[in-house]
């Protein structure tokens, strides 16, 4: 599927991408308003791509369309979603970063971040690709399938480094969740830096200054 996005370029000259996924029922514009929050060194050519998911019915809230990386079918601990329905998106974002890789943007240069719904995503496509990116966000998420995913991890993936953060007073997904899958991918031998914050679904002033703090070590190394 083709998707529509919005990319916002900090320089004519282009070497990095962070590729930017969204929570159920928002779109691509919802976090770009953080791009100067986040104080990225402005010169360094950054491609910030927030793709918009399709518009669906999702059945936990009672077949209502909205935009959605999958259909959500309960709150319930391993029966959130069907694996099909993820790993069909998990292909157009796989396409979207194989597109930056053809625009010349090498994929240890390229960061997929993900929010709750989109932070799925961001996990389930970045231990899938098959070369190691810069990074992958994870932020008030959770990790489904995880068990069957982790296995088939290679040497390539264990290398790509996670930022995972989560809210300590989450009403959404709570932070047992982050409890969980932080734990399971430091244990198949992923490098995770981790943060609880005091705040709900949402992002705190001290993760974006931490978020800042891990783009730059895994974007800028030189």
């Amino acid at each position: 599927m083709k998707l529509d996005k919005e990319i916002i370029e900090t320089s004519a000259i282009i070497s990095k991408s962070i590729i930017w996924l969204h929570g159920l029922g928002a779109d691509g514009h919802d976090f770009v308003g953080l791009i100067p929050e986040l104080q990225l060194p402005t010169d360094k050519g950054i491609r910030f791509i927030f793709p918009h998911a399709p518009i669906r019915p999702v059945t936990l809230n009672n077949g209502y369309e909205m935009r959605a990386w999958y259909d959500l079918l309960s709150l319930e601990r391993g029966k959130t979603a069907k694996e099909a329905d993820v790993l069909t998106t998990v292909d157009w974002i796989t396409e979207l970063i194989n597109q930056e890789v053809a625009s010349g943007i090498a994929p240890e240069n390229i960061v997929l971040a993900g929010f709750s719904q989109g932070g799925v995503i961001a996990l389930q496509t970045g231990l899938r690709y098959p070369q190691q990116l810069a990074g992958i966000i994870a932020l008030s998420t959770y990790f489904p399938f995880a068990e069957k995913t982790l296995k088939q991890l290679t040497d390539t993936q264990r290398n790509t480094p996670i930022f995972a953060a989560h809210g300590i007073n989450d009403p959404v997904i709570p932070l047992l969740s982050w409890d969980t899958y932080v734990p399971e991918l430091k244990q198949a031998g992923l490098t995770v830096e981790a943060h609880s914050y005091p705040m709900e679904h949402s992002l705190s002033p001290q993760e974006i200054i931490d978020l800042s703090q891990w783009l730059q070590t895994v974007l800028f190394k030189e």
